[in-house]
């Protein structure tokens, strides 16, 4: 039986990777090594947790020792890297654990492959997951390319553009058959609600003022998180080794245009009087180095291998505050913490 391993599958694009690969592929053995930490929630994946292909496992891959170990006990024949430290604030104000997770982390894992793989790399993948914040800042015009230079801007993307470095340097080195793919910014089910989108629901929802940074002209690319997963299965299984694509979804809006949709969608689900809940815009003092404008060119992703997104965004957006208001006690937990009590229920306690 295949064995492939997904780090940071319990988090927001990792859950979702994990479920689309537990139950599109009975065969295969799936791995999902997740260290828990606030943005790790097991509770994203209770639908297919007694798979009997799915196999949780907690730990860090900053510990080196432990991810030699594991490789060693199950013999891997694929890894999916998505474990990383990735919100931007975090890192600004804590710079080394990103480093830790991002570089070091990611490290572990390419020495853990190469050294049991050796050099029979015949039907092995190491696909790194990255983001598109590690070309920089655009202007009005252009998108980013595979080809871009890397210009990262704030500690959480410099430690990702050094992992991809080091990816890179992997298979050009070792013939390690590496892949990467770098990600515009994704939302939907499950997103830890530190992220735009979850929190401005999330405090709509309460009442809460709704934080905008600067003035909210900021632009960004968004895509539904399950066609990124989509796009993470074909890059996968048919992407070139070697290769880098880039994942968009088409759909740049500025960050005020997204707060005050939101409000709107939230105004009509709520019974509120439009218009309401944009009472509750607060602009406060821009981010350190916050980047202008993200967009993602992902015709390469289009033509090589067929992938387009196919849920449109006003479906999108629909779909996902469906599900915050129809999983609150999920939402509860997850702001309250109580989450964190799960593994100890159902892993240590059974």
């Amino acid at each position: 039986m295949e064995k492939i391993l997904i780090t940071g599958g319990a988090g927001f694009i990792g859950s979702h990777v994990v479920r689309l690969f537990v139950k599109k592929y009975p065969e295969t053995a799936i791995f999902n090594l997740d260290k828990l930490t606030y943005a790790g929630n097991l509770a994203n994946l209770t639908d297919i947790e007694h798979h009997p292909n799915y196999h949780f496992i907690k730990g860090d891959i900053v510990d080196e020792a432990f991810v030699m170990e594991l490789f060693e006990k199950h013999q891997f024949d694929g890894v999916i890297h998505l474990a990383a430290e990735s919100h931007v604030d975090r890192s600004i104000a804590n710079p080394k654990e990103f480093i830790l997770t991002n570089i070091i982390g990611t490290v572990n894992l390419l020495n853990a492959a190469r050294n049991f793989w050796k050099t029979d790399y015949s039907g092995k993948r190491f696909y790194h997951i990255s983001t598109d914040e590690v070309y920089g800042s655009l202007g009005d015009e252009g998108k980013f390319l595979e080809t871009t230079p890397y210009d990262p801007r704030s500690p959480y993307s410099a430690s990702k553009a050094s992992s991809d470095h080091l990816v890179r340097a992997y298979y050009h080195t070792y013939g390690l058959p590496a892949l990467i793919s770098n990600c515009s910014n994704n939302y939907g089910p499950n997103q830890f609600p530190e992220k735009l989108i979850p929190l401005i629901i999330n405090n709509i929802k309460q009442r809460k003022p709704l934080p905008v940074y600067g003035k909210g002209l900021n632009i960004r690319d968004w895509l539904y998180v399950e066609d990124h997963a989509r796009a993470i299965d074909l890059i996968f299984h048919r992407g070139g080794i070697g290769e880098t694509y880039n994942i968009g979804g088409n759909n740049e809006r500025q960050n005020i245009d997204i707060v005050k949709t939101l409000c709107r969608i939230m105004d009509e689900k709520l019974g509120r009087e439009a218009g309401e809940s944009e009472q509750l815009i607060t602009y406060v003092t821009d981010r350190a180095g916050h980047d202008f404008r993200y967009a993602i060119d992902a015709g390469k992703l289009k033509k090589e291998l067929l992938w387009t997104p196919e849920v449109k965004f006003d479906e999108g957006f629909e779909l996902t505050v469906n599900w915050y208001l129809n999983n609150q006690k999920w939402l509860e937990e997850v702001t309250s913490g109580d989450y964190q009590g799960y593994y100890q229920r159902m892993y240590l306690n059974r």
